[in-house]
């Protein structure tokens, strides 16, 4: 396990756009066609793993375990949305991510703190 070197600054960017398949209404999390609170959501765990998996040894992953955000502002069709996540903690096999996400008018659209931890692929999945 290489953890004990995961440099706390670590970050990930990740990309979308706003399409009729990530709104409220087409994943159920609202009636209006905005993005959805789901998909900023998985937007900004995309952004955590990306952050650290070059970082940790090939037989581990991380998983979810924690995430608190507010979805700040709505995004309309089209919009394209960022997600950032910044390693700010590590406690064992416990990350601590600061995620924000943008609109491409660099309004903060959502913001938070999300946990992950770093398990052995084989072990977990059995």
């Amino acid at each position: 396990m290489q953890n004990e070197t995961l440099p706390l600054g670590l970050t990930y960017t990740s990309t979308t756009h706003v399409t009729n398949d990530n709104t409220a209404r087409a994943m159920g999390s609202g009636s209006l066609d905005v993005f959805a609170t789901p998909a900023m959501v998985a937007l900004m765990e995309n952004a955590a793993v990306r952050a650290v998996q070059t970082s940790i040894d090939d037989t581990e992953a991380t998983v979810g375990t924690h995430i608190d955000v507010s979805h700040l502002k709505a995004s309309k069709l089209g919009e394209i949305i960022t997600a950032k996540a910044t390693l700010t903690d590590v406690d064992g096999r416990k990350l601590t991510f600061r995620v924000e996400a943008h609109d491409s008018k660099d309004n903060l659209i959502g913001e938070g703190i999300h946990n992950r931890f770093i398990v052995n692929r084989e072990r977990f999945t059995r």
